[in-house]
């Protein structure tokens, strides 16, 4: 139990009708999850309205409302606080009822299009082999030390934020590693989360049917660099056209890394395989478990965030050497007959032309190159004739497909793709809606020594088709298929 008044601390109010030395058993903005003596935080979402529930959050036992419109009929027995932006004051709400947990363990947010995932999951493997216990709050998964717990979002709600820190403080950890999304920044989850550090990766296409236009979305991203304080450090890619960008204002600790321009932390590819590459950083060699430019991107920020938290260099390079690649991103295997699939997350343009030139490094041309890929539905369809363009100029063959086509129609998000490819390259291509029957069809062309790139959704183990979550899993898909195929 908390006091009503504990938890408003920071909290820009308005007005207070009631009385806020209740007692408050916990926090809500769903009003189906109401339990009795709880405060309920009444939002205005994308696709509802929390006002609209208030009544119903009273009936159901909710002693505080907190809102920002003034409900039609106030109770006598609720203490309303009347708020400008009720996901700000959710954030510290939050924040309170957890007493603060960001404070007392290092958090470090990733931000940026492409590699959030990638360099927050190997941070955490980074410090749990040095010896530390670790948070992790990713796309993938969520970690408190070892123990692994299901992510439904890229930066969950502020409650759910506040209590996996609350649980990592409990269980000894001394870092967090996080990633932080655009939509998280905008609708103010981590406005009260208190940052030791924060890295920008890169910015290119993506989530513009939530932000409407790349500056808005640019201006979000730059507004967590904003907010970090003068004791944090702030890390950025200089070879990004808005690294820079992004620390301007930024009163924290500034380092940006590169493997192209002059910058605090450099790196060169030295040699590069499938299983792996051998890099110079700041003049000393490591070979690494990754491969591809945007891998070694990642890897000096891992390693500048690594010196930042106190690691010494040394240390940073022996642990930077056993580092895995996460699930999903660029994970592959060789079938006995020698070839080679690779599943990978790359759902923007960007990263699936990374994607593709990395494997053009390494590739003799010998083989043949079959990617297959499609695009979402429900989300950003400006990106969808560039998919398709970058695919068939990089591929020997492309299939489009499905891939979460969510509530559209699946065959008319192929149309869209299909628009993109040019007039040369017609012939490079064809269609097959179900993702299914597309990885079957790659695996069935494919000959020894050729690669099948498999391209979107990387480690998601579901397609949404119509609302409804199926168990799909690429990589799963592609080694049944290469079994069967390829004995």
């Amino acid at each position: 139990m908390k006091k009503l008044k504990d938890i408003l601390y920071k909290v820009s109010i308005d007005a207070v009708r009631g009385s806020t030395s209740l007692d408050i058993s916990d926090i809500v903005f769903d009003s189906r999850k109401i339990t009795p003596n709880c405060v309920f935080i009444a939002q205005k979402g994308t696709i509802s309205n929390g006002h609209d529930y208030i009544e119903k959050a009273i009936e159901n036992g909710a002693t505080a409302i907190v809102y920002e419109d003034d409900p039609a009929v106030f109770s006598d027995h609720v203490t309303y606080v009347k708020v400008a932006d009720a996901n700000k004051a959710l954030a510290f709400i939050a924040a309170n009822f957890y007493d603060n947990p960001s404070e007392k363990l290092s958090l470090v947010g990733v931000t940026g299009t492409n590699g959030k995932t990638t360099i927050a999951t190997l941070l955490h493997q980074l410090f749990t082999k040095a010896g530390y216990k670790v948070g992790l709050l990713s796309t993938v998964k969520i970690l408190i030390g070892n123990d692994a717990f299901p992510a439904t979002h890229t930066t969950p709600d502020s409650i759910a934020i506040n209590n996996y820190l609350n649980q990592m403080v409990q269980a000894g950890c001394s870092y967090c590693f996080m990633e932080v999304s655009s939509h998280g920044i905008a609708q103010k989850r981590t406005d009260a989360l208190v940052f030791k550090g924060g890295i920008f990766t890169n910015l290119s296409h993506d989530h513009l049917d939530y932000h409407k236009t790349f500056a808005e979305y640019r201006n979000v991203k730059k507004s967590f660099f904003d907010s970090l304080p003068k004791t944090a450090f702030a890390i950025s890619n200089a070879d990004d056209k808005n690294g820079a960008f992004m620390l301007q204002n930024c009163d924290a600790k500034k380092t940006m890394y590169s493997i192209q321009n002059v910058a605090d932390v450099n790196g060169k590819i030295i040699e590069s395989q499938f299983n792996g590459m051998l890099l110079n950083i700041n003049n000393q060699e490591v070979w690494v478990q990754l491969i591809g430019k945007f891998n070694a991107s990642n890897l000096l920020a891992i390693y500048a965030t690594a010196l930042e938290l106190g690691l010494t260099k040394e240390e940073v390079l022996v642990h930077l050497s056993t580092l895995k690649s996460v699930s999903g991103r660029f994970q592959f295997i060789v079938s006995k007959t020698k070839i080679t699939a690779i599943v990978d997350y790359a759902h923007t343009p960007d990263a699936l032309e990374n994607v593709l030139k990395t494997i053009a490094e390494i590739r003799t041309f010998n083989e043949q190159l079959f990617t297959v890929v499609g695009c979402g539905g429900n989300r950003d369809k400006e990106k969808r004739p560039v998919m398709a363009r970058i695919a068939t100029e990089n591929s020997d063959t492309v299939i489009l497909t499905s891939d979460n086509p969510r509530n559209e129609d699946p065959f008319e998000i192929l149309k869209e793709m299909e628009a993109g490819v040019e007039a040369q390259n017609t012939n490079k291509y064809l269609t097959i809606e179900d993702r299914h029957q597309a990885i079957k069809t790659a695996c069935k062309m494919a000959k020894e020594g050729d690669i099948i790139l498999i391209a979107g959704k990387g480690h998601e183990d579901y397609q949404e088709i119509k609302g409804v979550k199926h168990h799909f899993n690429d990589l799963e898909e592609v080694i049944n298929f290469l079994n069967e195929f390829n004995k």
